[in-house]
């Protein structure tokens, strides 16, 4: 009987295509997330120039070999050793991580426009934005840049969101932030120029430096945390099942992503910059409010989601992403986070530059898509 199952079995594991004509939603969704990674391609890309591995900071390069390229053209990474070690005071393989995360995104954008050009569908390139200036670090290409490092409101209330057991934001839930500090004013997550890398006598990094790294430990897991929502957000849209394989074989790596992010995040010391303070999580006490007893909410190790409500209160809690739903973790919510973080923030002006009404037309076209049945 067994083997009588063989053939129909190998069938359905070859199976790549359900019949489902790839839709004009589809293509929209596709397009939505390939623009976005192009996005995230290029902030990556400058925490890697930047914090990437160098030979110049012992145990930063590891044993494997660097070999970042976009379009062809090597990208030099380490470019300020300081800043690494600064890095590496949240986790020692912080240079190798960042490397391996721009090397990702890097490729997810190429992969998603060779899939859509595959379809006769026209890619997305949005360079013609490329406009920002990049950090002033001595060896930093001072090419535009799409997105802008230097000046960001970053939200961390993807902290206290998936550690609770009793909110979920497709539900209504709130949250409060780990590091309220970073959501107010504007903190730059890079160094702005060699002014920044400034060393204690003893070889550590100085408090202000130490600020900008973890700033970027907080903004990697915010970044990642939303890739983490949307895909599965948008793979309920989509009707064509190599597409559904697409979102879901991609949108994994970006919650693979999150998770080390997370991880290391926690590893920020306490610290206060000016009207910038990083706060002891493992205190006990809620960082907003000061209020004892918040262990659960902040605890650093605390990495794994929670249980929590979903689909139905009576279904019981259940260890999930979230949010998936379309108004709180779709294409239309991943850009306005983007904006609200300041990364599309051009000094020179004090407002957004023209990537925004693009990236918000791409988005509501990808949010409107309904699944053919």
């Amino acid at each position: 009987m067994a083997a009588g199952l063989l053939p129909g079995r190998f069938a359905f594991a070859q199976a790549v295509d359900d019949g489902a004509p790839i839709t004009k939603g589809d293509i929209a969704i596709l397009t939505f997330l390939s623009a976005l990674e192009q996005v995230e391609a290029d902030l990556w890309i400058q925490y890697a120039e930047l914090g990437g591995p160098t030979n110049a900071v012992p145990g930063a390069q590891g044993l494997s070999g660097i070999d970042l390229q976009l379009n062809g053209k090597q990208i030099l990474t380490g470019l300020a050793p300081d800043y690494v070690i600064a890095l590496q005071v949240l986790d020692g393989d912080m240079p190798q991580y960042i490397a391996d995360n721009t090397d990702d995104e890097i490729s997810h954008h190429r992969f998603l426009n060779n899939y859509l050009a595959s379809k006769g569908a026209q890619p997305i390139d949005l360079s013609q934005f490329a406009i920002l200036p990049p950090s002033r670090v001595t060896g930093v290409p001072q090419n535009g840049r799409l997105t802008n490092l230097k000046q960001l409101k970053v939200d961390t209330k993807w902290w206290t969101r998936y550690r609770s057991d009793a909110q979920n934001p497709d539900f209504g839930g709130s949250f409060e932030n780990a590091v309220p500090d970073l959501a107010k004013g504007q903190h730059p997550a890079i160094p702005l120029s060699n002014d920044d890398l400034v060393l204690n006598a003893d070889g550590t990094p100085s408090t202000h430096l130490q600020a900008i790294a973890s700033t970027a430990g907080f903004h990697f897991g915010f970044i990642e945390q939303g890739g983490s929502s949307l895909y599965p957000a948008l793979a309920q849209k989509v009707t064509n099942l190599e597409v559904l394989r697409v979102l879901l074989s991609i949108g994994g790596s970006e919650i693979m992503h999150f998770q080390v992010w997370h991880d290391k995040a926690g590893n920020a010391p306490k610290l206060t910059d000016g009207d910038l303070s990083f706060p002891d999580l493992n205190s006990g006490n809620d960082p907003n409010t000061g209020a004892s007893g918040a262990a659960d909410e902040f605890q650093t190790n605390l990495i794994m989601p929670e249980p929590t409500l979903f689909l139905s209160k009576k279904l019981g809690p259940v260890s999930i992403i979230r949010p998936t739903s379309t108004e709180q973790g779709g294409a239309v919510a991943s850009v306005v986070s983007f904006v609200q973080d300041g990364l599309f923030l051009d000094p020179a002006t004090n407002r957004n530059t023209g990537i925004v009404d693009v990236l918000m037309r791409l988005a509501e076209e990808a949010d409107q898509v309904t699944r053919r049945v």
